[in-house]
C-alpha cells in the first residue's frame, strides 16, 4: 500500500445528531414515518436498533480505517464543512474530500445499491486495489 493510501480513512456522516434522545427520536421517526426520514444512509444501513449484518459484512471487505459520525460530531470535528448530509468522505493526509454526496446517497433505494455505489466510487479513485477485498 502506498504511503498516501495508508494515511487514508473513510468518514461516514449521518444526517442525524448523536445522543440518547436523538436516537430515540430517530427510531420513532423510522417506525411511524419512514418516507420522511432524513438520513438515507442510516435508513439503508441500520434496522431500528443496530447496523444490519449485511452492512457490517460489507464494511469488513473494505481495507481502510473508517469513522462513523453523526452530524453534530462531524461539525465539531470538521467545522468548516457545510456539505448537505448524509455523505461519505475520504480523508487523506488530513484533507477531507467528499466521495459520495447526499444526492447520490438519496438515490440509493436499497442496501445493495449503496454497496455497489461505494464499491464503484472506491474503484474510480483507484482505492480499490488496496481497499476492497
Amino acid at each position: 500500500m502506498d504511503d498516501k493510501l495508508s494515511e487514508s480513512k473513510l468518514v461516514f456522516v449521518y444526517n442525524a445528531d448523536s445522543g440518547l434522545f436523538n436516537t430515540m427520536s430517530d427510531i420513532a421517526h423510522k417506525i411511524f414515518s419512514p418516507s420522511t426520514y432524513n438520513c438515507q444512509l442510516c435508513a439503508l444501513t441500520h434496522s431500528y436498533f443496530s447496523a444490519k449484518e449485511d452492512w457490517k459484512d460489507f464494511l469488513n471487505t473494505i481495507n481502510l480505517p473508517m469513522v462513523f459520525l453523526h452530524k453534530d460530531e462531524f461539525l465539531k470535528n470538521y467545522s468548516q464543512r457545510d456539505d448537505t448530509l448524509p455523505a461519505i468522505y475520504i480523508e487523506q493526509a488530513g484533507e477531507l474530500s467528499i466521495l459520495i454526496n447526499a444526492d447520490a446517497l438519496n438515490q440509493c433505494n436499497s442496501l445493495e445499491e449503496l454497496k455497489t455505489l461505494i464499491t464503484e466510487v472506491l474503484e474510480s479513485v483507484h482505492v480499490d486495489d488496496a481497499a476492497i477485498e
